[in-house]
């Protein structure tokens, strides 16, 4: 049997906690030894009103129990309150998962300023204070996990949630930047899209699903990806009815349609229309170091060029700061010769991956591995 993921010792803020997924999360980390700060401020789903009884209910649950809890009944808009309820009860914060959120959804014609800016004060802005104020606690012990509450709709877009959209997919850019920030610190963030039978769902689903889609079923992911030992970071996952799977971005291989001292067209763009939209032998772009380089590469080759260019994303454990060139001898016979290559950056061993050669529009796939000092051409 394996070694069950246990939190004791560490101390854990969920937002929204009062019911649906929050109270969830906040009875699973109390079942597994965390302590648990139950955030809610017990007003409806428009936000409205405010209330004790939602957090102070899990809070009960989680003690009778035999775990540690104590509520909160702020906003995440004074995000430096819910970090200090953590402070002053328990002395420390490790993960916090920011789950709390309101609706108003409304037809985009219909949409209000305050339809519009309540939703992005609570879902987004609410997110970067909460967060905000436990980063450097965080940093300084060398130990944080962070859980960013992204949506369906926030990925693909659904009629009448225009501003909910929108704060949803915001804060899958925060989590993606505190990813790469928080790293050397082993702060992880990552983001969940889940469905799950809630107050919210329930105002867009049929009674029979929202029955079916138990926020039991989205816990198991948020806690093992706020675990010690998970070492995913920047990952974006859909949740709900059990199951779980990893999304990420793809790319086409694309087309230069700039020609040789010559401005880009409109025309052209449509004539290569095709291509730039076909997405076989498409790559899984990962960072925006990759889509850098080759918007620079792209300024200074076209595909006329007598030298073709080779991007090649680099991979390791750490975030990219650096990219290497191989360049290659297209002769009149077709043959392309390459070149060995090493390269050195901090002391850290690189794997290259494959990736793109762009003449005649054809793709040239090969491994390059390299451990040495300097770079040679």
């Amino acid at each position: 049997m394996s070694v069950p993921l246990r939190f004791d010792g560490k101390v854990v803020l969920v937002t929204g906690a009062g019911g649906g997924l929050g109270r969830e999360y906040a009875l699973a980390f109390g079942q597994r030894g965390a302590a648990v700060i139950v955030n809610d401020l017990g007003g409806d789903i428009k936000g409205g009103g405010k209330s004790s009884a939602a957090a102070d209910k899990v809070v009960e649950e989680i003690r009778a129990a035999g775990g540690k809890a104590v509520a909160n009944y702020d906003s995440v808009e004074d995000g430096e309150k819910l970090i200090q309820t953590a402070l002053d009860a328990f002395g420390r914060i490790d993960v916090v998962v920011n789950n709390a959120g309101i609706l108003r959804d409304r037809s985009f014609a219909r949409t209000s300023d305050v339809d519009w800016d309540l939703i992005q004060r609570v879902h987004l802005r609410g997110s970067f204070l909460v967060t905000r104020a436990a980063w450097n606690h965080m940093k300084q012990q060398k130990f944080g996990r962070i859980i960013m509450t992204s949506s369906a709709a926030g990925i693909y877009g659904n009629f009448g949630q225009a501003n909910y959209s929108a704060a949803k997919l915001g804060l899958l850019g925060l989590a993606n930047t505190l990813a790469i920030e928080g790293q050397k610190y082993n702060i992880h963030c990552n983001t969940i899209a889940p469905t799950a039978g809630s107050r919210l769902t329930e105002t867009v689903m049929p009674p029979d699903l929202v029955q079916s889609l138990k926020a039991e079923y989205v816990a198991p992911l948020v806690l093992w990806l706020c675990h010690e030992s998970c070492q995913e970071n920047s990952g974006l996952f859909e949740v709900g009815a059990g199951w779980i799977g990893k999304l990420r971005w793809e790319r086409s291989l694309g087309r230069i349609v700039r020609q040789k001292s010559e401005c880009v067209t409109p025309e052209a763009v449509r004539d290569a229309w095709r291509d730039i939209c076909d997405f076989t032998n498409a790559t899984k772009p990962a960072s925006i170091q990759g889509t850098n380089t080759l918007y620079i590469h792209t300024q200074t080759h076209t595909p006329h060029s007598k030298y073709i260019f080779h991007t090649l994303k680099l991979h390791n454990t750490h975030t990219l700061h650096t990219f290497m060139h191989v360049y290659a001898y297209y002769t009149q016979s077709h043959t392309l010769h390459t070149y060995n290559t090493h390269t050195h950056t901090h002391n850290t061993h690189l794997r290259v991956c494959t990736v793109l050669a762009l003449h005649t529009h054809k793709v040239i796939r090969f491994s390059v591995r390299h451990t040495h000092t300097h770079t040679h051409i």
